[in-house]
């Protein structure tokens, strides 16, 4: 155990170390863009189960794993003279600056912008013009450019439907987006009974992803509100499970009465 406080030039230098030819590891040494890139999505989502969890000293170590997926990628870049991590960090502030001209005077991190020039709601919609023109510059003159494949199917949905939004393609209100989810379960229900798996897939879907539309109106997380309804079921079948144990049965041996009335019981319970 050492009393040295480490700081973030000690975790390039660390990073350079595992990376070297000479002496470094022979995993990290393996390693490239590609093959981290199951770490990096890993490491993320165990911040956010931290985070859930509210363990905020475990909160602090996923921060720390997750930063060090930065400073891997960094290094990469470094070795194959594409950027480094200064480049990194330049190309965010320069865009967090840029993107809060309501915050920020560009050139003078320190001056100050008249704080009641605008109201939230002109913020985000600043926000929004911004981004817009970041990507007419890019050459991605569409609404939905750059929202990306790779994302969790229920977040990029999420994304889909908000930029689609922004550019004014839109229900009027919750209760359009409820009878619509009314009409796309009503379709599955006749893929159902049709047989054809293509069909029901299909308009399953759809049902998913209004629902995902209806989150977003009642102004809900989809990602949250489902990990949170996974976990209230995660503990109340492990109740079940409990119930069923003091009864010297198991699940499968119960009918499904007995197994709705164990379910009821451990709602009352969790």
């Amino acid at each position: 155990m050492t009393d040295t406080r480490y700081d973030l030039n000690d975790l390039l230098r660390i990073m350079q170390r595992l990376r070297d030819p000479d002496g470094g590891c022979p995993w990290d040494l393996k390693q490239d863009f590609q093959s981290i890139v199951p770490s990096t999505i890993e490491e993320c989502y165990e911040l956010a189960e931290a985070i859930e969890q509210e363990d905020y000293p475990h909160v602090a170590e996923e921060l720390g794993d997750v930063l060090f997926q930065v400073i891997f990628y960094a290094q990469l870049g470094s070795e194959r003279a594409l950027f480094d991590f200064h480049a990194i960090v330049h190309t965010l502030a320069d865009k967090l600056v840029r993107r809060h001209p309501h915050v920020f005077v560009p050139g003078d991190l320190e001056r100050r912008v008249d704080p009641g020039a605008l109201d939230e709601a002109d913020v985000k919609a600043q926000w929004e013009a911004i981004k817009r023109e970041e990507r007419r510059a890019r050459d991605q003159h569409h609404a939905l450019a750059d929202v990306p494949v790779a994302l969790p199917a229920l977040q990029r949905s999420q994304k889909l439907q908000k930029r689609a939004a922004h550019a004014g393609f839109d229900w009027s209100d919750s209760d359009g987006v409820l009878d619509k989810l009314e009409e796309e379960i009503a379709e599955l229900r006749a893929a159902m009974h049709s047989g054809e798996s293509d069909a029901v897939e299909d308009e399953m879907g759809d049902v998913l992803f209004t629902c995902v539309n209806l989150a977003r109106w009642l102004k809900l997380d989809a990602e949250r509100a489902l990990r949170r309804a996974s976990g209230k079921f995660e503990r109340r079948f492990r109740r079940v499970e409990e119930l069923a144990g003091a009864r010297g049965a198991t699940l499968d041996s119960l009918d499904p009465i007995a197994l709705d009335e164990l379910w009821q019981a451990a709602k009352a319970d969790v």
